[in-house]
C-alpha cells in the first residue's frame, strides 16, 4: 500500500499511558524519535490516540487545544522526516478495547446501547477530519481500535454513520476499519463492504498467541500456563494443563494438535489473505509482534516468516511498538533492543 508499506505504531504515548500527564506527553514521543523511524527506513507510524486527550467528559464537544497540539506536533515531525501517519483512536467515549480483558470490566463498554456516546464518537471524528483532512502528509483515520462486543451488528451500523458524518467534510481521506473481537483476522468477513474505494480494511495479527503473549502477566491464560515457548517449537505440557484447569479451554483451545511454526502463522493469516482476495479491498495489519521477554532467536524467525507473508500478499502494517511497552524496539533511552529483530523488520 502506497505510502503505508512497513511502519511502526506509537504506543504508550497520547494512548496506554499510565497517567494523564502533560510532561510525559511531550517526552516520552519527540521529534528525535520520528527522524529515528525515517532513518531506519520506515515510511508511517499509527498514532494511537485515546479520546481524553482530546475533549474532556466535562466539556463535551469542546477540543482540548493542549491535546491538538500533540497531535499537530507530530504531523509536523512526519512531514520533516518524510512519513505518513495513521490517526486511530484507540480508546473511545465508552469505549476501550482492554476493558473486556477481565469480566469485571465490561459494564464499562456501553458505547454500542449509549447514543450520547454514539453522538459524542461521531463527533470527534468530524472534528480529527475538519483538522486533518488537508494535512500535508499522507493520513489515514482509523475509527475505533479493536473493537469487542457480542453481534458485529452494532458497529457495522455505527461505523456506517460515522463514515457519512466525515464523507460531508471530507470526500475522499482514506478511512480505516476492522472488525470484531480484537480487529481478528478471522473477523474480516463480518465487516459490512462499503461502496467506498477509500476504505481500507484493518487486522491485527499476534498468532500464535501462546507463542507472541507467552507468560504476560495481563492475560489469566497466559501467565498460569507458565510456559516457554520456542519458535518453531511445541506448545509443551497445553493439554495436561487444560484437563487440569479448564477455565482457559476456550481462549487456548485453537493451539490444540497445533505447534508454533510457519505453518500454524499461515493458517491463522489465512482468513485476511481470503478477504482481500474476495473482495479485492485494501487491507492492512495494524498491530503485529512478539513480547520482548522471549528468546531472541525464536522472536526473530517468527517475524521474518509473518512479514515474509505480508509482503508476498502486498498487505502494509505497523509493527507494536516503537517504545518499551513490552514489545518495544527501543526502550526508554531510545536505545535499540534488538538490532537483528528491527533489521528483519527494515527489510534486510
Amino acid at each position: 500500500m502506497k505510502n503505508f508499506a512497513n511502519g511502526v505504531n506509537l504506543g504508550g504515548w497520547l494512548s496506554q499511558y499510565q497517567a494523564y500527564d502533560h510532561h510525559h506527553f511531550r517526552t516520552f514521543i519527540t521529534e528525535a524519535d520520528i527522524q529515528q523511524i525515517a532513518s531506519w527506513g520506515l515510511d508511517h507510524v499509527r498514532l494511537p490516540v485515546d479520546y481524553p486527550v482530546l475533549e474532556s467528559d466535562d466539556a463535551i464537544g469542546v477540543p482540548l487545544t493542549s491535546g491538538y497540539e500533540y497531535l499537530d506536533n507530530c504531523v509536523a515531525w512526519c512531514e520533516a522526516a518524510g512519513l505518513a501517519l495513521i490517526l486511530d483512536l484507540h480508546k473511545a467515549p465508552s469505549f476501550s478495547f482492554n476493558h473486556d480483558l477481565e469480566d469485571d470490566t465490561k459494564s464499562l463498554n456501553t458505547l454500542f446501547e449509549n447514543q450520547q456516546a454514539q453522538d459524542r464518537f461521531v463527533g470527534i471524528w468530524e472534528e480529527l477530519v475538519r483538522r486533518y483532512k488537508d494535512a500535508p502528509i499522507p493520513i489515514i483515520f482509523e475509527l475505533l481500535n479493536e473493537v469487542v462486543i457480542p453481534d458485529v451488528a452494532p458497529w457495522n451500523a455505527l461505523l456506517q454513520r460515522t463514515i457519512s458524518a466525515m464523507r460531508v467534510l471530507a470526500p475522499e481521506v482514506p478511512i480505516m476499519i476492522g472488525g470484531n473481537n480484537f480487529n481478528g483476522a478471522a473477523d474480516m468477513a463480518d465487516l459490512v463492504l462499503l461502496d467506498d474505494p477509500n476504505v481500507i480494511y484493518t487486522f491485527h495479527y499476534y498468532h500464535p498467541m501462546l507463542f507472541t503473549h507467552q507468560k504476560a502477566p495481563w492475560s489469566p491464560a497466559m501467565r498460569e500456563f507458565d510456559t516457554d515457548v520456542t519458535y518453531p517449537g511445541e506448545f509443551t505440557g497445553l493439554e495436561e494443563y487444560l484437563a487440569r484447569d479448564p477455565k482457559h479451554f476456550e481462549s487456548l483451545k485453537g493451539h490444540l494438535g497445533r505447534t508454533a511454526g510457519r505453518d500454524h502463522v499461515l493458517e491463522l493469516l489465512q482468513p485476511a489473505l481470503d478477504f482481500q482476495a474476495a473482495t479485492g479491498r485494501e487491507v492492512y495489519c495494524g498491530e503485529f509482534g512478539a513480547a520482548d521477554w522471549i528468546d531472541p532467536a525464536s522472536r526473530q524467525r517468527w517475524l521474518a516468516d509473518f512479514l515474509g507473508m505480508l509482503r508476498e500478499a502486498g498487505i502494509g502494517g505497523a509493527i507494536w511498538s516503537y517504545k518499551q511497552m513490552d514489545f518495544g524496539l527501543v526502550d526508554a533511552g531510545g536505545d535499540v533492543v534488538d538490532q537483528q529483530y528491527l533489521d528483519i523488520l527494515r527489510g534486510e
